[in-house]
């Protein structure tokens, strides 16, 4: 029954961060501000806490679940799709300190919006997390049907 409800809370979390990242990609955008900056600020926020259950659950289903450690640690599509989370996460970082330093910018002027410059340079990350993240359910199916072993 743990590994039923470690593998149904992962898959639950991982669909979910994938909304978040897809709400990223729609919220930001040129003249944000206000409000809606403020929002922006709050999915992130969600997008690490998310991210980091991901990271808890998902070990302890190789820990504690049905198939234990063997099944996973020698398994390279298990380093692969954690490589691909990594890449993820570091990708998402440089959003992160935007929207951070945004967020500090609308406080302290009431009138800042988004310039289209800033949002140009902080898409291509987004758009990359979304592609490495694609990456990351090819590997846990590779891996439930016992490639990688």
């Amino acid at each position: 029954m743990t590994d039923l409800l470690l593998a149904i809370a992962h898959h639950l979390l991982v669909f979910t961060l994938a909304a978040i990242l897809a709400a990223e990609l729609a919220i930001i955008r040129p003249g944000l501000s206000g409000a809606s900056l403020r929002r922006l600020g709050v999915v992130d926020l969600h997008y690490g806490l998310i991210a980091t259950l991901i990271l808890i659950v998902g070990f302890a289903r190789v820990y504690m679940g049905v198939k234990g450690p063997e099944a996973y640690l020698g398994n390279w599509a298990f380093w692969a799709k954690i490589g691909a989370f990594v890449l993820v996460g570091l990708l998402s970082a440089m959003p992160t300190v935007r929207i951070l330093q945004w967020r500090k910018l609308a406080r302290a002027d009431s009138g800042f919006a988004l310039p289209e410059a800033e949002v140009k340079a902080v898409r291509p990350f987004l758009i990359a997390e979304a592609v490495v993240f694609a990456f990351i359910p090819v590997f846990a199916a590779m891996m439930a049907r016992g490639y990688g072993l």
